[in-house]
């Protein structure tokens, strides 16, 4: 049944039907097959959606990092954990500004701004719309992931010009409980709620290799995929395992899972960007050429993202050219 739902022209690919009913059985059932096999789906689904050879270059800015009162155990900007991360104050917008024009200047379309909040307050918020709109200016899509929002948060982002709004699940329902404390898996619906009433496009993915098993990464795929409207973009998460966090110590994900998420995520969602994300710094070239073959067509593009490394500019042009993938524009 899998297969014959793959079975479309390339003409016929603004026309397919995109599912939000999935099953659980069936994505275990994709996680199940033989790699060969689940590749071949993914990229040929790739293909009836995408240029197979085009990379969206994305930027993410730490515009306000450190002192956060939430307990995510994979999170070094947790105030709860002893990391060598600083609080710092909110970024000046002027600032935000400058990050944005060197992004455009290196490649990026898409200019991310984070801040480790649970939710933003108002002084501050007023000073993100800002930097919203100085990015908006310099003709970059815009997107930002502050914590929780209102349904007038979301209503005044998108007035201000903002194009997405980041807010991951991190991972499955049943999961989520030995991860974050601090938060229901609710919350993280409700804000989703409120960022797609008020007309945002949706970003929205999780993180893998937290000790997790492959039934909670096939449930995490199936929240995303049965929303009422696919994510627009999917960041996919490899654990960066940072000391003195309760997750620091946890024992690294095998390679081809994360090929293999990427696989399901793509027949699942076919139409939505799938972002290769944090942990990228570890990923071999090798690795990250099977996850673009696979379906992931987007990178966060820069030396740090939020406060974890990220592969130098230089190699990942290098790379790219070396596969032939050109860049979005």
């Amino acid at each position: 049944m899998l297969s014959s739902q793959l079975q479309h022209s390339p003409q016929d690919k603004k026309h397919a039907q995109l599912r939000n009913n999935w099953l659980e059985e069936e994505i275990t059932a994709l996680f199940g097959l033989p790699f060969n096999d689940l590749i071949h789906q993914a990229h040929t689904t790739h293909r009836r959606y995408f240029d197979a050879n085009e990379i969206q270059l994305s930027t993410l800015l730490n515009i306000k990092s450190g002192g956060c009162p939430e307990d995510c155990a994979y999170c070094p900007q947790s105030l709860r954990y002893s990391t060598d991360i600083e609080e710092s104050p909110l970024m000046e917008v002027e600032q935000v500004i400058n990050s944005a024009k060197a992004a455009r200047q290196n490649g990026a379309t898409r200019f991310c701004m984070g801040a480790a909040w649970r939710s933003p307050k108002e002084k501050d918020f007023k000073k993100v719309l800002e930097m919203v709109e100085a990015v908006k200016s310099l003709g970059l899509e815009s997107c930002a992931t502050l914590g929780m929002l209102t349904q007038e948060q979301a209503d005044r982002l998108k007035a201000s010009g903002l194009d997405y709004y980041n807010h991951n699940l991190d991972t499955s329902p049943e999961y989520y409980k030995h991860i974050i404390s601090t938060r229901e898996y609710e919350d993280r619906l409700n804000t989703l709620s409120h960022v797609r009433k008020s007309g945002l496009n949706v970003c929205c993915g999780g993180i893998i290799g937290m000790g997790e098993n492959v039934a909670d990464r096939a449930k995490l795929l199936q929240t995303l995929a049965n929303l009422e409207k696919h994510p627009e973009s999917v960041p996919i998460n490899m654990l960066v395992r940072v000391e003195g966090t309760p997750l620091g110590q946890t024992d690294a994900i095998a390679p081809l899972e994360v090929v293999k998420t990427i696989a399901v995520a793509r027949i699942m969602m076919p139409s939505s960007y799938l972002r290769l994300s944090a942990g990228r710094n570890e990923m071999t070239e090798e690795l990250q050429a099977l996850c673009f073959y696979a379906g992931a067509n987007s990178v966060f593009f820069g030396e740090r993202l939020l406060t974890t490394d990220n592969p130098q500019q230089e190699k990942d042009l290098e790379l790219f050219g070396r596969l032939g993938i050109k860049l979005k524009t």
